[in-house]
C-alpha cells in the first residue's frame, strides 16, 4: 500500500496523574492528534495501526476501524482533530502508526504517524 506525504500529523500528549498507579505500574496519557489533508481531494480515514512501546520494550498493537468511533471524512485544507488515551507499564515510552485512508478516487493509501513520547512531565527529555 502506497504512502502519501498530503496527509500531515500533528501529536499533544498530556500525562493523567488522577488516572495513574505508579506503585501498580499503570501510567495514564492522553493524545490529541490533528490530521490535516493537504492534498487535493477528500479522504475518509478508515483504520489505525497502533505500536505502543514502554521503557521495557515491551510492545501492543492495536488495530481497529477509525478513531473514537468515527471514520471522518477530511476535505482537502481541512484538519480533523481527536482525543484519546493509553496506559503502560513504565513512566515512560513511546507511540508510533499509520491510518488507512481512503481517497475520493479510490485509491486506499497509508498516513504515517510519526513516533511520539508518552513521558510525565517531571521526566527528563
Amino acid at each position: 500500500m502506497k504512502t502519501s506525504d498530503d496527509i500531515k500529523i500533528a501529536v499533544n500528549t498530556q500525562f493523567l496523574s488522577e488516572r495513574s498507579e505508579p506503585s501498580a505500574h499503570r501510567y495514564a496519557f492522553a493524545y490529541t492528534i490533528e490530521i490535516t489533508n493537504c492534498g487535493d481531494q477528500s479522504v475518509t480515514l478508515l483504520n489505525r495501526h497502533w505500536h505502543i512501546t514502554d521503557d521495557n520494550n515491551r510492545v501492543e498493537e492495536v488495530r481497529g476501524d477509525g478513531v473514537v468511533g468515527q471514520q471522518p471524512v477530511i476535505h482537502p485544507g481541512q484538519t480533523f482533530h481527536y482525543t484519546s488515551g493509553a496506559i503502560i507499564g513504565t513512566e515512560i515510552g513511546t507511540m508510533h502508526g499509520s491510518y488507512e485512508m481512503l481517497g475520493a478516487d479510490g485509491e486506499r493509501f497509508k498516513a504515517n504517524i510519526p513516533p511520539f513520547l508518552l513521558s510525565p512531565p517531571h521526566t527528563i527529555h
